[in-house]
Formats: structure tokens, C-alpha cells, sequence
């Protein structure tokens, strides 16, 4: 069992846990959402995602984009899951990612889908 993300408690008052393909779900959320810099230790950990979402929409900017994000998809995460597709988009300020990936552990294929609207 790994700690669930975000964090929270149990029923009992506990730390929340949760299954592993799961966690790595949540691994992949903290990855896409977090700006290169932020984790003091990890200063390169983060796929600069968020810009995106008061960018100008272009075709190069996309490709550009899931680019970046796959490479730090594979980067981070590479040992346990194996990026099959990235697709971002940008819709006035609202950002949707899906990711399709095969999880290392069971070979199971899953899609994962992020939501994020820019902060007012």
C-alpha cells in the first residue's frame, strides 16, 4: 500500500492509503502539475505544464508540449510505466491532458485523463 494523494485520512482517523496503480496515477498527476523549481531537492522534477494554460494556441506549441511531457513522463516515471501517447489540449483557460500508458508491473494498458483551470 502507498499513501493516497492528495493526502487525507481514513475512515479510522489514519493516513489514507491506496492501491499501487493507483499511486502511480497520482505520481503522474504530481509530475504533469508541478513547474520545474518547485520541489527544492528535485529541482528538475515537474513537466512546466501550467504555462500552458495562458499561452497562445498554436499547433508547434502542442506537439512542442507533449513532448516535453512524455520526455518528463519517461524521465520520472520510466521504470514503473511506459508512455504510449500524450495529448494536451488548451481551451481558453481550461488544460486537458490524457496520458496512455502500459503499467510496467502488470503490462495493463490505462488512460488517464487531468483536468486544470487557471487560478483566477
Amino acid at each position: 500500500m502507498q499513501i493516497d494523494y492528495p493526502y487525507g485520512f481514513d475512515a479510522l482517523g489514519r493516513t489514507a492509503t491506496t492501491g499501487e496503480e493507483d499511486h502511480i496515477r497520482d505520481m503522474i498527476e504530481q509530475l504533469l502539475f508541478t513547474a520545474p523549481g518547485e520541489r527544492v531537492n528535485r529541482p528538475t522534477f515537474g513537466s512546466g505544464l501550467l504555462r500552458l494554460v495562458f499561452a497562445p494556441n498554436s499547433d508547434a506549441l502542442a506537439a512542442a508540449t507533449e513532448l516535453s511531457v512524455k520526455s518528463a513522463l519517461q524521465q520520472f516515471l520510466g521504470d514503473r510505466i511506459a508512455v504510449e501517447a500524450v495529448d494536451v489540449e488548451a481551451d481558453d483557460a481550461i488544460l486537458r491532458i490524457t496520458v496512455q500508458y502500459i503499467l510496467r508491473s502488470s503490462g495493463e494498458r490505462r488512460v488517464a485523463q487531468f483536468t486544470q483551470e487557471a487560478a483566477p
